[in-house]
């Protein structure tokens, strides 16, 4: 599933701004209102003072009022809003709308909300006392103004709120478009350069580039660098398969020919020997290149379980008797009857099969083969021990393991006369991280062969020690 980067990050810029501009616009209104608020309070407050100061006290001893108008054009807006006033003396309501209440409260200046004839207003009220030059007669003026003009105000300040939010949004999304193009313009061009190199040009990627995408770029170079040594062996795998197959096969023809041309019953029972043999070296080898195959695709999902070692190398062993006796070669088993190791059952058996079988091919006639399980302490050693003519120096440099590992499949070679199944060995003991010990027996000739085995439940990988 693809996606597009510039989409998704808009997206998350779209989401972000939209919480970000709901809160921003939550507080923006409540800061409006509190804005529009403290305008209006001042404005009645100053309207209120100026009809206060308006009031007298008449000859009679009681209180007149001479409403200056200025006081209540002051309330005046372009929102048409509506004024309410009233003077209230020690006796009551003196002027003024009388359905209009007054702020209630011990301060001299009160402010609070209410409603006249169902017009929602904001109220002032101030109370003042005034002389009349032997006692002091309180008062109170209280002024309203309905709130058209204070809603007005807020909604002005939270509209040019929401537009300077909405611009910048779209000069962020235009920005990141801008960004994002620009920081992807490494990543075209790196895969442009990927895209024109020949399937065989698996060289390491150079060039610039972003930090961000440093650890791409190592994991393509690393990849291909993979792929270069598993092409590298592919290539050796069929050369030398090739190589390995076409000799049987030659001496296949070779021999059917001579069978064609010769009359003498003997020489045609000869060649067709000859043949047969060539046929069972080239179906051996072929099996052997199978395994190989089936080693590489056992790399992938390897497991490993407990495995009854000593049960797997008795049953080979006792199998493989039958062709140690054709070639006069004294084959047997040495251990316990059970031992359990972390290994994985069909690989193990397949590579002492192999062991087995070098074993009863090389050691000569008149030769004992010992297959041998030790279970130790910190492992579980299983030996195959023949009393040969032994490897020389060379021999041995070839069949040590490398325990590293191995990406591609295995290579087949036929060096130092040990076929395939030196490769194959050499494959399954690194799959199985165990390395391959040469030795020599104790009477001195021949060779033993010890692969070291973890212990199950134990904390370290087989074949360290």
């Amino acid at each position: 599933m693809t996606y597009s980067l510039r989409a998704r990050l808009l997206l998350w810029l779209l989401a972000a701004t939209t919480v970000l501009g709901v809160v921003a616009l939550a507080d923006t209104w409540a800061e409006a209102r509190r804005t529009a608020q403290g305008v209006s309070d001042r404005v009645l407050a100053g309207s209120a003072l100026a009809i206060a100061e308006r009031v007298t006290v008449d000859e009679g001893g009681g209180l007149q009022v001479d409403i200056p108008y200025s006081a209540l054009e002051m309330l005046t807006s372009t929102a048409q809003d509506q004024v309410f006033y009233r003077v209230d003396g020690p006796g009551g309501f003196l002027t003024g709308y009388q359905t209009l209440g007054q702020v209630g409260g011990k301060d001299p200046l009160r402010f609070g909300d209410g409603a006249v004839a169902g017009v929602p207003v904001r109220v002032a009220t101030l109370t003042r006392a005034v002389s009349d030059g032997q006692a002091s007669i309180g008062f109170s003026v209280t002024v309203a103004e309905s709130t058209r003009a204070r809603d007005q105000l807020a909604r002005a300040i939270l509209w040019r709120t929401g537009l300077r939010l909405v611009a910048l949004s779209v000069a962020a999304a235009g920005v990141v478009w801008v960004a994002v193009s620009a920081a992807l313009r490494p990543l075209n061009r790196l895969g442009e350069a990927i895209a024109l190199r020949s399937p065989d040009d698996l060289r390491p990627l150079q060039g610039g580039t972003p930090t961000e995408v440093a650890g791409l770029v190592e994991a393509i170079n690393s990849f291909m660098a993979r792929l270069d040594l598993a092409v590298q062996a592919l290539r050796n795998f069929t050369g030398n398969a090739s190589h390995q197959l076409r000799t049987p096969l030659a001496t296949v023809r070779t021999q059917l020919a001579m069978a064609q041309r010769s009359s003498d019953p003997h020489a045609l029972r000869d060649a067709t020997a000859k043949a047969d043999t060539a046929l069972a070296r080239a179906e051996r080898v072929l099996g052997q290149l199978l395994v190989l195959a089936r080693v590489d695709a056992a790399r992938r999902g390897q497991r490993f379980q407990p495995t009854d070692i000593a049960a797997l190398a008795r049953t080979l062993t006792a199998e493989m008797v039958p062709q140690a006796q054709r070639r006069d070669i004294d084959l047997g088993y040495e251990g316990p009857v059970a031992a359990l190791a972390l290994a994985e059952p069909v690989l193990t058996q397949e590579m002492l099969s192999n062991l087995i079988d070098n074993a009863i091919r090389h050691a000569g006639a008149g030769a004992q083969v010992t297959v041998r399980v030790t279970p130790r302490p910190d492992c579980c050693r299983l030996e195959v021990e023949d009393t040969g003519p032994g490897l020389t120096a060379a021999q041995r440099a070839s069949f040590q393991t490398d325990t590293g590992p191995r990406h591609g499949p295995a290579v087949p070679t036929a060096d130092q006369g040990f076929g395939l199944g030196q490769a194959i060995v050499r494959e399954i003991a690194t799959l199985l991280e165990t390395p391959i010990r040469l030795g020599t027996p104790a009477g001195g000739t021949g060779l033993r062969i010890s692969i070291d085995f973890a212990q199950p439940g134990g904390s370290e990988g087989s074949g360290k020690g």
